[in-house]
């Protein structure tokens, strides 16, 4: 970056954090408002509610691979320059999703949704810490990485309520136009506020500009990605053929990154810095009982407990409130070993409790199930993302941010496939105690994997 900061100037002033966080916002609010809009899309553009799924399917793949594809990008371009070009996506998105009239360009704007959000998180990780070197910061700056978090959290917590009211009183494409105006605002503070990267400087002309974003090892990485998703999401349907596709794409994308010259994702970090590599799959697994919560049991409630949409959304609520607000002290101090060991215990906790639940349990016990769930999401969130923060290089920060993402969505289609298996016959209380014994031998497994991490500070 160009700027340079006066003895007297904050390190992360509050028009540079600005358009961070609201670009932070664009996938988990998109995420949340599509659920109340895909049975009118149905219904309007006389599609089954089954195809529907395809428009959350369309953002879980384009964002699992994205997330570090972009990061990749901002490390060779510049972190701003792939930052406002993914806001520009999200204004495409906006206009295609509100104006057309095929589910064909409906899932074309899901793409793009995917593709622009998937920019913001590594592009704001990356501005971050080198902001945080310029100005000689030793520590992580626990409230700026905190706020990234909890506004993401926050506005997934409110996406559900506020999409049922722009479906009800505007329409289901008032959920793709909100994204207008909400674009231009944070691409007008990201060209004010945000200061200009660097010229990007690539020697040698196209063939080394292809090397330095290892378009290779990128095509790779989707090929296995997005086969894997497929073939987790086709369960309980076993389909060998794209299994097989996905090993022999990831074996592939393995040789390949150890003999390219700029790897996309460098094995070799991963395999040295053993600390980062734990944090993913601490991060992927804790995705995946949290998630669990929020499918399977959420499924639970309405079909397995007869609970109203509005009863089984209220049963949430409280994991949805509490994660943000229990994330904000925790940040601020730079905390990372002890909310982790809490979280781990709170999610052990949390699937006993979905143990204990059966079709005679009040909505009260299923709501302080919930909560707890909701104290291990806000705290894993956090304490991963401070511990990534000191664990990943400066120079790979942004492919290491959208990474520890896509061990995320890895985890939630984990959760998903799980409960497409167990509930594939009958959503009932044994479908759930099921769901819920394997979620407790994974919160063990995390909850191991923590206590045992000595890397951890």
């Amino acid at each position: 970056m160009n700027s340079s900061l006066g003895p007297d100037k904050k390190p992360f002033p509050w028009q540079f954090l600005l358009p961070l966080y609201i670009g932070s916002t664009l996938n988990p609010i998109n995420s949340s408002l599509i659920a109340t809009a895909l049975v009118p899309i149905a219904t309007d553009l006389r599609v089954s509610v089954g195809s529907t799924a395809a428009l959350v399917a369309a953002v879980y793949l384009t964002s699992a691979i994205g997330q570090p594809v972009a990061g990749k990008l901002a490390e060779v371009f510049g972190p701003r320059r792939v930052f406002a070009i993914g806001i520009i996506f999200i204004l495409l998105a906006g206009f295609i999703g509100g104006l057309v009239h095929s589910f064909a360009a409906l899932v074309v704007a899901r793409v793009f949704i995917g593709l622009g959000s998937s920019s913001a998180y590594p592009s704001a990780m990356l501005l971050i810490k080198r902001r945080a070197t310029q100005t000689g910061l030793a520590k992580p700056p626990g409230g700026v990485l905190g706020g990234l978090a909890i506004t993401g959290m926050a506005v997934a917590a409110i996406g559900l309520p506020l999409g049922g009211l722009l479906v009800g009183t505007m329409g289901w494409r008032s959920t793709f136009l909100i994204n207008i105006p909400v674009a231009l605002i944070a691409f007008a503070l990201t060209i004010l506020w945000i200061p200009r990267d660097e010229k990007a400087k690539v020697k040698g002309g196209f063939r080394e500009l292809m090397s330095r974003i290892d378009v290779g090892g990128i095509l790779l990485f989707g090929a296995s990605i997005t086969s894997l998703l497929y073939f987790l999401l086709s369960l309980p349907q076993f389909r060998c053929v794209v299994l097989g596709i996905a090993v022999v794409a990831l074996i592939g994308f393995i040789f390949w990154e150890l003999r390219a010259a700029h790897p996309f994702i460098d094995l070799r970090i991963l395999s040295s810095n053993l600390a980062l590599t734990r944090t993913y799959l601490r991060f992927a697994l804790a995705g995946l009982v949290c998630y669990g919560v929020m499918y399977g049991v959420s499924q639970w409630f309405q079909a397995g407990r007869h609970l109203t949409p509005e009863q089984s959304g209220l049963a949430l609520l409280p994991m949805a409130v509490i994660a943000p607000i229990i994330s904000f002290p925790v940040s601020r101090r730079n905390l990372v070993r002890g909310p982790l060991v809490v979280s781990g215990v709170a999610l052990v906790l949390g699937a006993i409790g979905i143990l204990m639940i059966d079709s005679h349990s009040s909505i009260l016990f299923m709501a302080l199930v919930t909560f707890v769930f909701g104290v291990s999401m806000g705290l894993f969130n956090v304490g991963n993302q401070t511990a990534l923060y000191s664990q990943a290089p400066e120079n790979v920060m942004g492919t290491a941010a959208g990474l520890l993402r896509t061990f995320g969505y890895l985890g939630s289609i984990g959760s998903s496939a799980l409960t497409g298996i167990v509930f594939n016959a009958n959503v009932n209380d044994a479908g759930l105690h099921t769901i819920a014994i394997i979620l407790i031998l994974v919160s063990v497994l995390v909850l191991l994997m923590t206590v045992a991490d000595r890397k951890l500070a």
